[in-house]
């Protein structure tokens, strides 16, 4: 298989970074977030989560590619990223389940890839100087040029990106998880309970583990209005809501919180993971707050408070709940890297959440009992 060409791009970054590598993925002139992510493999999920909206990430793994692409392992219909930063670049792939190369997928989704770049060296600075907004062309070269545009750009907390990631009609999700024996994905029978799924950017993994774990779902759009799904619950229509993962500020979602609050009050047994996590906060009057670089990676132990286990977790998140939600809520679930809050269950209420991703494909899975915990919930 002959080896794809690249292309020369041109990366401008916020605090006056100017770089010069090479393209392996679509062309054109795309402006977003610089973010970087450890995970050892999943190149493909990180890339299709939604929650990845507006953001370039940087894979602190050094080979990218070898394995290809495929239809099964999307966590959404599309790539919702601006691009990705890699060392090296395989276009020669080689696994049983691959189809496309990483190329082919980047360009048909119309996603930059970034190569022949020191992404140590990205890694740090982000590390060092937090999340920064950046540009990367491969049609212009010069700097000045390039910073305008970027400073004439909006930041990625301006703008709403659940709007253009959430579904924007109802449906039924029937498919389980993925059954390593058959290659396929698992089709578990009709539960006994109805949730509904307020979707922010929802990845398709966690459709599957709450189908899979009994529950029948359905998925309804960002705007869904709090009344309607109140009134489903009073029928007993609905037994349960789950609000989703999903990209940007969740301060930003203003109108989102407002519905939220109302299904708060109705007493409605919620779950929530990531951005739901986040704007359960927000909806009970504790504000999120962004971290200094975030957490993006499938490496993170994550501390069960009330078992004392220790989790490693997927995460990807620049943005946490206060520590002062302990007023009004149990705190659940610690990062042992930062000590910073990772689950809640609040206080006189059915509702708990988490800020990292038990879903995790192809890992890790040690945090999946939690869909289970919501099913016997309800």
């Amino acid at each position: 298989m002959k080896e794809k060409s690249t292309q020369k791009i041109w990366i401008y970054i916020e605090n006056g970074i100017y770089l010069c590598a090479k393209s392996f993925g679509t062309s054109g002139t795309k402006v977003g977030e610089i973010v970087f992510n450890t995970s050892m493999s999943g190149y493909q999920e990180i890339m299709s989560d939604p929650s990845y909206a507006g953001q370039f990430v940087v894979f602190t793994m050094p080979e990218i590619g070898n394995i290809g692409c495929n239809e099964d392992d999307m966590e959404s219909s599309s790539i919702h990223c601006k691009g990705m930063f890699v060392r090296s670049y395989q276009d020669r792939y080689s696994n049983f389940r691959g189809n496309s190369s990483l190329s082919k997928y980047l360009t048909n989704h119309d996603s930059l890839g970034i190569c022949d770049i020191d992404t140590r060296f990205l890694t740090k600075m982000i590390r060092d100087n937090g999340p920064q907004m950046m540009i990367a062309s491969t049609e212009i070269s010069d700097k000045e040029e390039l910073k305008g545009l970027l400073e004439n750009s909006k930041r990625i907390e301006e703008i709403n990106y659940i709007e253009q990631v959430s579904t924007k009609e109802s449906y039924i999700h029937e498919s389980g998880s993925w059954d390593i024996n058959n290659q396929q994905y698992f089709k578990p029978k009709r539960g006994e309970k109805n949730i509904v799924v307020l979707d922010f950017g929802v990845k398709r993994n966690i459709l599957n583990e709450l189908r899979q774990s009994g529950l029948n779902v359905e998925v309804v759009p960002n705007n869904t209005k709090a009344e309607s799904l109140i009134s489903r619950y009073k029928n007993k229509e609905i037994d349960g809501i789950f609000l989703s993962n999903g990209p940007g500020d969740p301060l930003v979602l203003i109108s989102e919180a407002k519905e939220i609050k109302k299904l708060i009050d109705a007493k409605i047994p919620m779950f929530a993971i990531c951005l739901g996590h986040q704007l359960l906060s927000i909806a009970h009057g504790f504000p999120t707050y962004k971290l200094k670089f975030g957490q993006h990676g499938g490496n993170h132990p994550v501390q069960n408070q009330m078992s004392k286990v220790v989790e490693i977790t997927a995460q990807n998140h620049n943005y946490n709940v206060p520590d002062s939600i302990s007023d009004i809520a149990k705190i659940t679930h610690i990062n042992l890297f930062d000590n910073t809050i990772e689950g809640v269950s609040y206080n006189d209420s059915p509702i708990f959440s988490v800020q990292h991703h038990p879903e995790a494909s192809p890992g890790p899975h040690e945090s999946k009992y939690i869909f289970k915990e919501f099913a016997d919930k309800l």
